[in-house]
C-alpha cells in the first residue's frame, strides 16, 4: 500500500482509497476497500487537516485486514508527525 498526502485547506481531513483491477476481481477489490475504510475510520478523529490517498497494491488481498490496519496506522502516524513539524 502507498499513502500520498498533502496539506488541506478544508476544516476536516479527507481520505481517498484507490484499488485497481490488478488487485483482483470486483469481490476482492470491494473487500480491500472495506478493510481500508474501516482501518481509516478508527483513526479519523486524530488526523490533522490533510488530504490522504491510499493506493493499494496487488498484495493487499493476501495481506488481510490486520496487516492492512497496521499499515494504515503506521502511515497515519507518520503523516501526523510530519505535519506537526
Amino acid at each position: 500500500m502507498v499513502a500520498c498526502w498533502s496539506d488541506s485547506a478544508g476544516e476536516s481531513p479527507r481520505i481517498g482509497i484507490t484499488v485497481s483491477r490488478r488487485v483482483g476481481n470486483a469481490v476482492v477489490r470491494n473487500r480491500v476497500k472495506r478493510w481500508l475504510r474501516e482501518s481509516v475510520r478508527q483513526y479519523d478523529q486524530t488526523l490533522p487537516h490533510v488530504d490522504v490517498v491510499f493506493i493499494s497494491r496487488p498484495s493487499a488481498q493476501r495481506a488481510g485486514f490486520t496487516r492492512l490496519k497496521d499499515q494504515v496506522e503506521h502511515a497515519l502516524n507518520t503523516i501526523s508527525r510530519r505535519v506537526e513539524c
